[in-house]
């Protein structure tokens, strides 16, 4: 997927399209989502056994249709994509559990993209792999320099660590907030609880209640 491709917000491909809840369609924030996430699930399969492999990775919105998976040049994920072969990346970020006074209306907010790639045909030289590195250490610590507060990798240390290119191929993106939506929920006189217990980066210690016990 080119630059403008990977930019434009129009409708997902099919083998991303949204099925369940299509309301919760937010494809066109994938590379804001991708920006701040911080673990890549990533799904290949190796002979006729499916595998999920959590990776750290980078992702700048400047380079919308790449993505650089962070491992190590010997791992089984780096060979299958060698090869070419095609991948499916998730990144999720769970910012609450939703709780309701059915059980069916539990539910998850949740942050989502899913990314369908493969290795880019170009991969970066030993110069571009700092400058990708460097960029991931700031995305994941904001504020730490090379050469300020860790010494920069030498060639060697680059050579023994992979940043694989990807490119994406297609993507959706989908997210859900809010409290519970079930019978009764938004009725503070309805018996049992519900409401949000909030989690992840930056979110309050307590839960929020959408009504009594």
């Amino acid at each position: 997927m080119g630059e403008s491709e990977a930019s434009a917000a129009g409708p997902a491909p099919r083998a991303a399209k949204i099925r369940a809840h299509p309301e919760r369609d937010r494809t066109g924030e994938a590379p804001r989502l991708l920006e701040a996430g911080l673990v890549a699930h990533v799904g290949f399969v190796e002979g006729r056994r499916p595998v999920v492999i959590p990776m750290t990775y980078q992702y700048a919105a400047a380079e919308p249709g790449i993505l650089y998976l962070h491992g190590g040049v010997k791992g089984r994920l780096m060979q299958h994509l060698a090869t070419g072969a095609p991948v499916c990346v998730t990144v999720t970020e769970v910012d609450g559990l939703v709780y309701s006074r059915t059980a069916l209306n539990h539910s998850v907010n949740y942050r989502s993209v899913v990314a369908f790639a493969r290795a880019a045909a170009r991969q970066p030289d030993v110069a571009e792999r700092e400058r990708i590195l460097a960029a991931m250490i700031a995305r994941y610590f904001p504020g730490r320099t090379a050469g300020v507060d860790y010494a920069a990798p030498t060639e060697a240390q680059l050579d023994s660590t992979a940043l694989v290119a990807l490119e994406i191929e297609e993507w959706s993106a989908k997210v859900r907030t809010g409290g519970a939506n079930g019978p009764g929920d938004d009725d503070p006189a309805a018996p049992g609880s519900a409401g949000v217990v909030p989690l992840g980066r930056g979110a309050p210690a307590s839960p929020a209640r959408q009504g009594r016990v």
